[in-house]
């Protein structure tokens, strides 16, 4: 269905941002994880939400809560009693970004879709099911809630009430891949002529559960991250959310509203080659940036920066850096990179869409995000790797996500003119 009148078939759209809000261990909102990520600091504390004395790591990228839900939150008492940690997570930045952009409920007057990514979604519930059903089999008080609000499409529906508008609902679980995917997917229904406007982003919240089997695996650092370092041994986990509020050019001018920049390209591709592994070439990356590219029209000289995927496990960041290296070519000395994962942690089906808020924030502010982790550069990092705060002038800028499975996403914004 078509909610855009007067459009010529085929004819396709501008899209562009309007609003952008973001959560992380960094801080609330723009200008705290603005500030965080232009000095390159580090927001890994202890983790508080759960026991980890049996694990070989202690540090997350935790998130300090704000307080109640906002008031302007069109939700009932009983709704926000119910929310869970990583719905919380997902209004708090979704509020943030409803207000920067202006929109009005009572003047929307068609579906406004929703596209989310995660993929733990409410785990934390879960987790909770499981406990009591072990600890007290016949104690049943709160199950059936726990059951009803676990699925994600009631984070969804919460958000969505939370802004007072309706419309139809896709949950992306796309591994690590989830959240870029998400805005992607909000990106094509715009630029189609399928809607004008549309909600997108994703969301994780920490979790025993997923922190136990990452530490299990050993894919933790047990000591700090440092993605495209030598030396490096892993990951850190975190949590958070980022939204974006994304419409058509011509209902952004129509209303007077300020742009925060233009999405112009978006690829996806899957490598096919291991449950957990990356192909170690990089072919699927390869794929999703030269097709980011080709949409966007423009060639790899014309990126001033990449917000690098950079878990720093061994296997990832040197695909990666060879997927850059071919896309590059001979102009791979020139390309900016750096992983704000060594500040925050990853915070896998959330991960896409707070880096996309990043890069807005670099691009919008002309200035590289450091990873300050590294020491000592691997081998393969011909391009050029930001370890300290740096400015630079951007015109456009590409952010990467890749996940387990070979799932790859790239994502590309230009400052709108």
């Amino acid at each position: 269905m078509a909610y855009l009148s007067g459009q010529p078939a085929g004819e396709t759209q501008r899209v562009v941002i309007t609003g952008a809000g973001i959560l992380t261990s960094m801080g609330h909102g723009w200008e705290a994880n603005a500030e965080g990520f232009r000095e390159g600091r580090i927001a890994l504390p202890e983790v508080t939400l759960f026991d980890t004395s049996r694990q070989r790591v202690h540090r997350a990228g935790e998130v300090t809560l704000p307080g109640e839900v906002p008031e302007d939150a069109r939700l009932s008492q009983r709704q926000r009693t119910r929310l869970d940690r990583a719905s919380s997570l997902l209004i708090h930045a979704g509020l943030e970004a409803w207000r920067q952009s202006g929109w009005d409920a009572e003047e929307i007057e068609t579906p406004v879709p929703l596209c989310l990514g995660t993929s733990a979604g409410a785990m934390g519930l879960g987790e909770a099911y499981y406990r009591q059903t072990t600890t007290t089999p016949n104690d049943l008080h709160a199950q059936p809630s726990r059951v009803a609000l676990y699925q994600t499409h009631r984070q969804a529906r919460h958000l969505l009430d939370a802004f007072g508008v309706a419309g139809p609902v896709t949950i992306i679980a796309n591994a690590c891949s989830s959240g870029a995917n998400a805005i992607g997917h909000a990106f094509r229904l715009v630029k189609t002529g399928q809607y004008s406007r549309a909600l997108c982003g994703g969301y994780d919240a920490l979790c025993e559960l997923v922190f136990a089997g990452f530490d299990s695996l050993q894919a933790l650092s047990t000591t700090t991250p440092r993605p495209f370092d030598a030396n490096r041994d892993g990951l850190a986990l975190g949590e958070g959310a980022a939204l974006l509020t994304v419409e058509t050019l011509e209902s952004a001018q129509r209303r007077g509203a300020p742009i925060l920049a233009e999405i112009v390209g978006y690829g996806a591709a899957t490598d096919v080659h291991h449950l957990t592994q990356p192909h170690p070439e990089g072919v699927a990356a390869l794929r999703t940036m030269r097709a980011a590219c080709r949409e966007a029209g423009l060639s790899p000289a014309d990126i001033g920066y990449i917000n690098s995927h950079g878990t720093g496990t061994p296997l990832n960041d040197v695909a990666e850096g060879k997927a850059i290296q071919e896309w590059a070519g001979d102009g791979v000395s020139g390309v900016s990179v750096s992983s704000t994962k060594s500040g925050i942690g990853h915070l896998l089906g959330g991960a896409g869409a707070v880096e996309a808020v990043i890069s807005l924030m670099a691009l919008r502010g002309n200035w590289l995000p450091p990873t300050t982790t590294v020491e000592t550069p691997d081998e393969f990092c011909t391009f050029d790797l930001v370890t300290r705060p740096r400015d630079k002038n951007l015109t456009a800028v590409l952010t990467n996500s890749f996940g387990f499975g070979g799932a790859n996403a790239t994502v590309i914004f230009k400052k709108a003119a």
